[in-house]
């Protein structure tokens, strides 16, 4: 009999499946399930791209585009991230369009770590940033961020995750799971620790056009941080357009060369259809000023704001969060941790919701629920929520 394990890296066999996954595949044997647990818009991809995308298939546009991606996508994605964030890249040498923003952090990981190489990770944050350090050699470093700091990065916290071996951190702002943000001044404090310890920046910020209340400002608009940051965006989240794997890498062009040669070998360039049903979208964005991102991101805030006062309401502590799509409450006051919350949530009432402890040890205590979806589904879940709170005390 072949033994099959004795052909599987020790790498790949120690990295820990993925915490949302598990909920997520778990829902399915559940019925009349409610899912709040993936962070996937439930708007529809705008019909300019879907458009877009019929047309170049029907004109038989399905070849391979430039490994950096359509020069049109890329001076599009330029002039749509001056418009909205003030960053300026060069389409020619400074942007490459990925197969996702997935593809985009581990570009940017294994171009830069060297085995042994620390990278800081905020906690809680997305799962897959540590096991993609671990699958590029380097070492991941947690730096815990709590509650009482409205989950951001302290100067304090950051510069106790520091030692003479970190390379990289990684910015994950606004943040998943817990919808926290990084306003300018709080940017500006930690780059100054940054700059000093010559620490390289991956700025996964393919939530920024999901902040309430304010805009967006990116770590690289700091004065000294352009040079140092590789900003990471896409059209996943803004768009509504997860599953057509759009991203964008944007950095200065001396970084570019490492990274372009490892997408070369890799995924040669992203999809050409769907960079074609991203032109479209970006096209029509900008023509209409962005009314529909802005109608978007007003529709999530009601959501935001009737689960933060309805999870408070039920004794459940909610933070406000001010980006993103999640919000992230504490059930520690129900004697119980996040893991065993979900789990019997689950059971007994067929709503799914994913364990903060799936994005760090600093999350055990919360869980993670997921405002992309109807206001009829979230008034479902909360009804249930309250039953099963009620039912347990």
């Amino acid at each position: 009999m072949t033994d099959y394990e004795r052909y599987i890296s020790k790498t790949a066999k120690n990295i820990p499946p993925s915490g949302i996954r598990k909920f997520f595949d778990i829902v399915k044997d559940y019925d009349d399930a409610i899912s709040l647990g993936v962070g996937e818009p439930d708007f529809p991809t705008p019909w300019a791209a879907r458009d877009a995308a019929i047309k170049s298939i029907n004109a038989g546009y399905t070849q391979y585009t430039s490994n950096s991606g359509l020069m049109e996508l890329r001076e599009l994605a330029c002039r749509y991230f001056k418009e909205r964030f003030n960053l300026t890249y060069d389409p020619k040498d400074e942007i490459i369009v990925t197969a996702g923003a997935s593809e985009a952090i581990f570009l940017a990981l294994r171009a830069f770590i060297n085995d042994g190489d620390e990278v800081i990770v905020p906690d809680p944050s997305y799962v897959s940033y540590a096991p993609s350090i671990t699958l590029c050699g380097g070492v991941p470093v947690s730096l815990q961020c709590f509650e009482k700091d409205n989950f951001k990065i302290t100067p304090e916290n950051l510069k106790k995750a520091i030692s003479d071996k970190t390379k990289i951190i990684i910015m994950p702002f606004p943040n998943n799971p817990t919808g926290a943000v990084m306003e300018r001044e709080k940017l500006e404090e930690i780059s100054e620790i940054l700059i000093k310890n010559d620490i390289l920046v991956i700025s996964d910020e393919i939530y920024a056009e999901l902040t309430y209340g304010f805009r967006h400002f990116s770590i690289a608009a700091v004065k000294g941080m352009r040079e140092r940051t590789i900003v990471i965006s896409g059209m996943s989240k803004a768009f509504a357009m997860t599953g057509w794997r759009v991203g964008f890498l944007f950095a200065p062009r001396e970084f570019m060369s490492p990274m372009l040669k490892i997408h070369q070998y890799i995924i040669m360039c992203a999809p050409s259809v769907s960079q074609f049903a991203s032109c479209a979208a970006l096209k029509s964005a900008i023509s209409e000023d962005f009314k529909s991102i802005e109608n978007m991101r007003n529709q999530y805030d009601i959501r935001r704001r009737f689960l933060v006062s309805e999870l408070n309401d039920m004794g459940l502590s909610c933070f406000e969060p001010k980006g993103a799509f999640y919000v992230f409450p504490c059930v520690k006051s129900l004697g119980m941790n996040g893991e065993e919350f979900a789990t019997r949530l689950l059971e007994s009432q067929s709503v799914a919701v994913v364990p903060g402890s799936a994005f760090g040890n600093s999350g055990n205590d919360f869980v993670r629920i997921s405002y992309a979806y109807s206001m009829k589904s979230l008034e479902r879940a909360i009804a249930r929520i309250k039953k099963f709170i009620c039912d347990i005390k």
